[in-house]
């Protein structure tokens, strides 16, 4: 059997250590990835009620953002007193009432720190845990030998992977 090159012995320690490391990391990012994909869903949401004094006179467009409803829409209007899908709001005295499906504060938190944008000073965290992950793909390949019989089975396997995502990519 042949002997392993001091770099694949490298990139196994580095894959190992590594991988131990980010293990916390990566079972938030997978449980946080499950629960955004029925982000569009009340499932595991609970609902929550709000009673807030915002400005007053406020229009549509500007009550939607001051609660963190950008699909708000006025039903109906009866004085001063604006009715909308989960709440109604005072315009005279800037009162609003209104209940919001939640994900609980840890899914919540998780959620977020998932979908961290450019502007937020988690990205750091997102960029490095994608190049730890980008890491993990490349450092497999020195996992085997080239030549064995199990690096070839790993090669027919890499090409399944890609293939199936590329078809569901384009689908």
């Amino acid at each position: 059997m042949a002997r392993p090159s001091a770099t694949s012995l490298k990139m196994r320690i580095f894959h190992r250590y590594l991988g131990f490391f980010l293990a916390g990391i990566m079972a938030i990012y997978a449980i946080s990835g499950i629960v955004l994909i029925f982000r569009d869903s009340d499932v595991m949401k609970r609902e929550v009620s709000y009673t807030k004094t915002i400005n007053a006179q406020l229009n549509e467009k500007a009550l939607g953002q001051a609660i963190g409803d950008k699909r708000l829409k006025i039903e109906k209007v009866n004085g001063d007193v604006l009715t909308f899908k989960n709440g109604d709001y005072n315009k005279a005295t800037g009162t609003v009432n209104y209940t919001k499906m939640e994900l609980p504060y840890v899914l919540d938190k998780m959620t977020h720190l998932h979908k961290a944008k450019s502007s937020q000073p988690l990205f750091f965290l997102n960029i490095t845990f994608g190049l730890g992950l980008l890491f993990f793909v490349l450092s497999s390949f020195w996992m085997f030998m080239p030549g064995t019989s199990i690096f070839k089975k790993g090669m027919y396997y890499t090409a399944a992977g890609i293939v199936l995502a590329l078809v569901l990519l384009f689908i």
